[in-house]
């Protein structure tokens, strides 16, 4: 028999409340599992409810075995009978039984990703459309959201016939189900749709499904899409015992087609609902929390909630400023340092920052330090395929007998050279000696290469074009001008896909290094920069059962929580991210803040915070103020060391030849800095120019160019260059480093 008495007031209310709709907002690390759990042994024990008519359904197989376990631990007798499962795997198993109905046999394939893609392009060719035009992952990505929001192939193309684009996609949307269906087959997307399609058109299995499930439960309710509110929504729509568990606050899948008026409007579409709210927190200290809820409650579109906690007040929030990204990620390694040499382990310190980009620089700095990490939810960084493609270009123009890197990037991005004509080339190579590179430069005289030759002639040629601009430009010009000319950037850029965003936004990052590398290496060319990148990203020594720091992302952290916690970036324009800032759509930005809301709350015991005055965006260094999520977080539960003055905006803004505050000191000494602290300073005691107004100068990435104005600005001068490639620029002249001529 499971103890009741172990529940808090509300989780018991929960528990109790077993008849029409519930809604119970459960605040971050409230026991929603465990009023979940203990709801449906209330169900059972007390309420004599069959086991078989009750269903809880979650996001994932992992939350949907933890469940399993808990329950079976609760009700040893009768519980392995409850309907525990995600969406995904109960809509299967109804359609194991029913698809008949709609059409198709009861042993249809199930396609993954591959699959799709594999099918997709025979749409494409059979539509003898562009991939060029429309990439396909673009297409799958639209074909996706329409499913979610229960649009047929017809649908679509009716609400999209004035958009050529989308009409395309709708095209391509009707063929792909026509094949799919050929074929037998359901996609993804497919198992859902499919099912509320059999409920809508065959009410008689709708309400087999009521009579068999008649207590619902579902988590993690905040981020469900239009087609699970409708599954779950027609299945109790008989008996109306639904309870959905959520955090409006910890919405953050927006991008995933999460749809938060699901559990924001639960009342209106369950007009007798009943809502509790969790919200005494286990897992952190009062001042985390505090700070929680000071920066959530700024959002406008939630529900009322505050989060509290019998735990102890415990250390302030830490909040530090850097000069840039290097020292910020110097300044936590050396704090992660210190901490593991008071006795805290690796693996109770979590470092979370808003983009898969941020890791690079963090990465280099804890291998510096000896301090062993491991990404979680995603790929170190320079194993991460589009920063290998690029890679292995720079490979193949310095050293063209790196076969692995020829063969990676021989047809990437594609341009129709196939493994066969690969395979061609290489036994030529092994019959004749040479390299890969080689054979494709003399691919006429290889046998059965006649039909690639031009594909592969324009591949060679690109290869020849990049050498000879490695031999007279900078290597982040060289870098640029691979992207464009091979166009990998377009690319990315066409696919209009979230995954598509963040790949270019490491690309970016790999740019940051290049010109990182060039503006401090003595003699910097493409050999220094590969050997300088081979070094650092050699971390296959680390072992897997050594004590390692976490890296993810805000995302990925959501479910998760540690001991200590660092935020990093925590910078306008960086989190929040420019296009939140800028969007028309409030919303954004509110999403944004949730996401914050999430890292904070991952923290158990401490939460240290940090940002960077200037940060290399795009191969030039931008600056920026603090986040307002951090202004956002009254004075007494944060810590800024020598005097508790809030984080200000300097008077500044790029571009804009205000006043830049002084410097604040990296790692070393500045840990309890106060952020964004002025200092008095006379101007020619920190820069230094020796050229004028009408010099001629050189730039390591924009060339040559003249100066036609020079301003004062704090600590430092704004310069503006006529350069002749690029035209004009403006940046600061400590960090432009230009060159009189």
């Amino acid at each position: 028999m499971a103890d009741y008495t172990e529940l808090n007031q509300e989780q018991q209310a929960a528990v109790h409340h077993t008849d029409g709709p519930l809604l119970i907002l459960a605040g971050a690390g409230s026991g929603k599992t465990r009023a979940i759990t203990y709801r449906i042994a209330w169900l059972i024990e007390e309420m004599g409810i069959s086991p078989y008519q009750i269903m809880a359904i979650t996001f994932t197989n992992k939350a949907a075995d933890e469940m399993r376990q808990r329950v079976d631990a609760l009700v040893p007798f009768g519980g392995d009978q409850v309907w525990i499962a995600t969406f995904h795997s109960t809509c299967v198993r109804i359609l194991r039984r029913h698809i008949e109905l709609l059409g198709y046999d009861r042993n249809f394939t199930i396609y993954d990703t591959d699959d799709q893609k594999s099918l997709i392009k025979e749409c494409y060719k059979a539509l003898q459309i562009d991939p060029k035009n429309i990439p396909e992952r673009a297409a799958m990505n639209e074909i996706s959201n329409a499913k979610n929001e229960f649009l047929t192939a017809e649908d679509y193309c009716r609400e999209n016939q004035d958009d050529f684009r989308k009409s395309r996609i709708g095209e391509i949307y009707r063929e792909y189900q026509k094949r799919l269906r050929a074929n037998n087959a359901l996609d993804f997307d497919d198992l859902l749709f499919r099912a509320v399609e059999l409920f809508q058109f065959h009410p008689e299995i709708l309400e087999q499904y009521q009579e068999r499930f008649r207590y619902i439960m579902v988590d993690e309710y905040q981020d469900t899409n239009r087609i699970q509110f409708l599954f779950v929504r027609m299945i109790a729509g008989k008996y109306r015992n639904l309870c959905v568990v959520g955090d409006d606050d910890q919405s953050i899948y927006r991008f995933r087609g999460a749809d938060i008026r699901n559990i924001l409007d639960f009342e209106k579409v369950f007009s007798d609902a009943a809502v509790i709210k969790l919200e005494q927190n286990y897992r952190s200290t009062g001042n985390i929390l505090n700070a929680a809820n000071e920066v959530i409650t700024n959002n406008r579109g939630r529900k009322a909630k505050r989060l509290w906690t019998e735990n102890a007040e415990g250390q302030k929030i830490r909040y530090r400023e850097f000069e840039s990204e290097y020292d910020e990620a110097e300044g936590i390694a050396r704090e992660l340092k210190a901490m593991n040499a008071r006795g805290i382990p690796y693996e109770d310190c979590a470092i979370l920052y808003r983009t898969n980009a941020q890791s690079r620089v963090l990465e280099e700095k804890l291998l510096l330090y000896n301090i062993p990490y491991r990404i979680f939810g995603g790929v170190n960084f320079y194993q991460r395929k589009e920063v290998k493609d690029l890679l292995c270009y720079l490979k193949v123009i310095d050293n063209g007998r790196d076969d692995l890197a020829v063969r990676r990037i021989v047809n990437v991005p594609k341009r129709g050279i196939g493994m066969t004509s690969i395979e061609r080339a290489a036994q030529y190579t092994q019959e004749q000696g040479g390299n890969l590179l080689d054979a494709l430069f003399e691919a006429e005289q290889v046998p059965g290469l006649k039909r690639a030759e031009a594909k592969i002639r324009g591949f060679t040629d690109l290869i020849l074009e990049f050498r000879a601009r490695a031999a007279e430009s900078s290597l982040s010009e060289l870098f640029e001008d691979i992207l464009e000319k091979t166009g990998y950037r377009k690319e990315l850029e066409q696919e209009q896909t979230e995954e598509a965003l963040a790949r270019l936004g490491n690309l970016d990052e790999l740019l940051n290094k290049i010109v990182d590398y060039e503006e401090h290496a003595d003699e910097p060319d493409l050999s220094g920069l590969l050997e300088e990148i081979a070094l650092v990203a050699d971390i296959d020594n680390l072992e897997e059962n050594r004590s390692c720091v976490v890296l993810m992302t805000l995302h990925s952290a959501k479910g998760l929580e540690f001991p200590h916690v660092f935020l990093s970036g925590m910078e306008e324009g960086l989190f929040p991210g420019m296009m939140s800032i800028l969007a028309e759509d409030s919303s954004e930005l509110e999403e944004e803040r949730r996401l914050c809301y999430v890292g904070i709350t991952r923290a158990q015991k401490t939460l240290h915070m940090s940002g960077a005055r200037r940060r290399m965006v795009h191969g030039e260094s931008r600056y920026s103020k603090a986040s307002r999520f951090v202004e956002e977080i009254p004075e007494e539960y944060m810590e800024y060391g020598e005097q508790d003055d809030r984080p200000r905006a300097r008077g500044y803004a790029a571009g804009s030849g205000g006043t830049l505050s002084g410097k604040v000191s990296s790692g070393k000494t500045g840990y309890f800095k106060k952020p964004y602290q002025s200092y008095a300073m006379p101007l020619n005691q920190a820069v230094s120019i020796d050229y004028a107004v009408g010099d001629r100068v050189k730039h390591i990435k924009f060339g040559q160019g003249t100066v036609t104005e020079i301003r004062p600005g704090g600590r430092d001068y704004e310069v503006t260059v006529d350069f002749e490639k690029v035209g004009v620029k403006k940046m600061f002249a400590s960090f432009a480093k230009l060159k009189k001529m």
